[in-house]
């Protein structure tokens, strides 16, 4: 008898054996497939490559172009950029969709000589910063303030709800690509605050809506910072921190420390009286870019719910108390992970 439940038990564990071995293998490969999948979605800590990044400085690669070009000087703007029509305006440029060699690209012309300091700050901040997470620079004439740029049909972030609803666009509108745009929304910020120009601070975002229209949609849908015009740099090693304008700040999207710290009093606003601060200004808006940039799509509250801890650390009224742009990266990644891997049935596998 003893013999028999022996060799009973015995089967039981040698076939219990390679159903085990194969739950574990299955284990494996579906790590291996979401591994790869999250690798081909963010292949670096940045962005996801894009076509200018096999070019050497100072030369572009836009659309189907199979060769680096040189940027183009006054004399090739003058002689082969077209201008078509105007598709945007603001207080420093006037933007044209124009055409080279039938690359459709941008021509940015500056819109009033009261605006010409920023437009070549905008500029140089193009030229100093160009890599994957900034719109690619074609060409510049500075003496005609002139600049040209590659153009991204889907247009500024402003237009994302727009975008998502058509037809062609709508398999998008999902949480998974709503959540990575708000992460290359954060990239750009780890970017430009850790800069190869020193830490950049987005001056030109004193509301939602002003702070949208500084990216462009590319058509693969990520996003790539545009409007540089208002870059200011913080360097706290010296002491250097920067005032984004000299006009009062008002609102719930501008970060406390933007707000006349007298208005309680009543005292008028002075500039000369207006303390200065740091990039930490940036990480206070990022919870209410992200609100947007989520819409409401089905899973959206459960990012909401994940981010949640790391949304109230963005809002500390305290700027030294808010987490780096990069903690805040760390997280979105974390969470994009995390539900990825749900998605794919790990809990109803294990």
């Amino acid at each position: 008898m003893l013999s028999t439940m022996g060799r009973h038990s015995s089967s039981i564990v040698s076939h219990s054996i390679p159903v085990v071995s194969v739950c574990i293998a299955a284990l494996l490969l579906s790590n291996v497939i979401i591994y790869l999948y999250l690798d081909s979605v963010y292949q670096t800590d940045e962005h996801l490559v894009s076509p200018q990044m096999g070019c050497v400085p100072q030369h572009f690669k836009i659309s189907t172009m199979k060769n680096c070009t040189p940027w183009l000087q006054c004399s090739q703007i003058n002689s082969e950029v077209r201008k078509l029509k105007m598709i945007g305006q603001g207080a420093v440029k006037k933007v044209y969709l124009a055409e080279w060699r039938g690359q459709k690209v941008a021509l940015s012309k500056l819109a009033s000589m009261d605006y010409l300091e920023d437009f070549v700050h905008g500029l140089s901040m193009l030229q100093a910063l160009q890599g994957p997470q900034v719109v690619q620079l074609v060409g510049s004439c500075l003496e005609d303030q002139t600049l040209v740029t590659e153009h991204h049909p889907l247009g500024s972030l402003l237009n994302l709800d727009g975008v998502l609803a058509q037809e062609q666009h709508k398999q998008h509108n999902t949480w998974q690509i709503r959540l990575r745009l708000a992460t290359d929304y954060v990239s750009i910020l780890h970017y430009l605050h850790n800069s190869p120009a020193g830490c950049r601070v987005m001056c030109d975002s004193n509301s939602l809506e002003k702070t949208l229209s500084q990216f462009l949609l590319t058509n693969d849908f990520h996003l790539v910072v545009n409007d540089l015009d208002a870059l200011p740099e913080v360097d706290s090693s010296k002491g250097s921190f920067v005032k984004c304008g000299h006009r009062e700040l008002t609102g719930d999207f501008v970060a406390p420390e933007q707000l006349w710290p007298f208005r309680d009093s009543r005292k008028p606003f002075s500039d000369n009286l207006m303390p200065e601060y740091d990039e930490k200004t940036d990480i206070w808006k990022i919870p209410d870019v992200t609100w947007f940039l989520m819409g409401k799509v089905p899973g959206g509250d459960l990012v909401h719910f994940h981010l949640f801890q790391i949304h109230e650390e963005c809002k500390k009224e305290d700027p030294k108390l808010r987490p780096s742009a990069l903690d805040v990266l760390k997280v979105y990644k974390s969470v994009y992970s995390s539900m990825v891997q749900d998605n794919f049935g790990f809990r109803d596998m294990l």
